[in-house]
């Protein structure tokens, strides 16, 4: 573990809160043009006449963009820290924003969607890191704040879809991306700080927690399904939502886009609550409640009118997005030293297993019905039995 670096901020340290509110911040801008690629696929799908299929692979192409390459960035930033990169990443993502509002066929909208990709494999484990850095031993608090802001932004896309998308035309993405170059400079502010702090060495590496490799792999995979489950359901509601309420209840694309910021809000509250509650009774019990918890819902959401789905909306995606801190912090639990790995291969597995999810799922519309996928997903959370496996609290206690 030499070769380490250290990134774990001492727990008698209070957390940097000017520094998490800027890295949530950034996470918003960030998201808010990803965000704003799902949120615009009725638009695209009419203006460039897609089918099913092409939406789902350009979410393909955006997502496992980014889950091929954030495991590679996290290893490199984990033995060579390179803060100030965030700037670079945010700005790779307003490249592929300005792209979409350009682009004349759609091979030019799969290359921004590679764009959005490439900045979010940059932006995300470094971000995790720093924010871990500056938790002050806060961590699924300090780890929920930086998601937060990244689930206010997915929420905030499809308000901008429908109020100004929609009414001006896709060439408004352009100004909007503009926001990102301000985030640039927040982010390399950030960066400044955190370099600071490594070559301060205010940062240590804790001892390992007690438990062997094998039940170490063991539970990782088990996170890794856990967290592939969450994705496959979240990735059938942001890409399809809109149309599944278009299809079932009439709504326009405005009405849809409402609906789908619902979820998303109901998704933004939840990651903050995952965090703090982790904090108190451990993250272990806040998956159980999350990933299994979201069943009975679930289940009904396919089946009831308007207004039950849309109060069904909130709760899911609330209770479902509760698990994403939760997981992330309790992988970095059981591989110490190794947060920007971490960090890297759970938003990285989570991008790509949406991305499949998104192509698969798309093919699936195709054939047998919107409704059919919405229903076939309803049933994924029971695989929140697999928590079962994990280990409890009292074998992470570092010796």
């Amino acid at each position: 573990m030499a070769a380490v670096t250290t990134d774990h901020a001492p727990r008698a340290d209070s957390p940097h809160w000017l520094v998490l509110g800027a890295l949530s911040l950034c996470h918003m801008v960030n998201d808010v043009l990803q965000s704003l690629l799902s949120a615009i696929y009725p638009l695209l799908k009419a203006e460039f006449a897609l089918t099913y299929a092409q939406i789902g692979m350009m979410t393909f192409a955006f997502q496992v963009t980014a889950s091929l390459l954030q495991p590679a960035v996290g290893i490199v930033t984990d033995r060579h820290p390179m803060p100030r990169s965030l700037a670079v990443g945010m700005l790779a993502s307003f490249a592929g924003v300005v792209t979409l509002a350009l682009a004349p066929a759609y091979g030019w909208l799969l290359a921004g969607a590679m764009l959005i990709g490439l900045g979010s494999s940059i932006f995300h484990p470094e971000s995790s890191r720093v924010a871990r850095t500056a938790s002050g031993g806060r961590f699924g608090t300090a780890q929920s704040l930086f998601q937060l802001g990244g689930n206010g932004g997915q929420a905030l896309g499809p308000l901008l879809a429908a109020f100004l998308v929609g009414p001006l035309g896709r060439g408004v993405l352009g100004w909007l991306g503009l926001i990102a170059l301000a985030g640039a400079g927040v982010l390399w502010q950030v960066g400044r700080w955190a370099e600071g702090r490594r070559r301060a060495g205010g940062l240590r590496v804790p001892s390992g927690p007690l438990l062997g490799r094998r039940r170490i792999v063991a539970a990782i995979g088990v996170l890794a399904v856990l967290s592939s489950t969450k994705a496959f359901y979240m990735a059938s509601l942001t890409s399809y939502y809109t149309f599944f309420l278009i299809d079932k209840f009439g709504l326009g694309a405005r009405g849809a886009q409402l609906m789908l910021f619902l979820l998303l809000f109901g998704s933004a509250a939840g990651v903050m609550l995952g965090g703090i509650l982790g904090d108190r009774v451990g993250p272990r019990r806040v998956i159980w409640f999350s990933i299994l918890g979201v069943l009975p819902f679930s289940l009904l959401l396919p089946h009831v009118g308007l207004v039950p789905t849309a109060i069904l909306s909130v709760l899911v995606g609330a209770i479902m997005a509760s698990a994403a801190p939760a997981i992330v912090v309790f992988a970095q639990e059981l591989v110490p030293g190794r947060t920007g790995l971490i960090a890297g291969l759970f938003f990285g597995f989570a991008f790509g297993m949406g991305g499949i999810a998104a192509a698969v799922l798309g093919q699936v519309a195709d054939a047998q019905g919107i409704r059919f996928v919405f229903l076939v997903c309803s049933v994924l959370p029971v695989l929140g039995l697999l928590t079962a496996a994990l280990p409890r609290g009292r074998d992470l206690v570092r010796a």
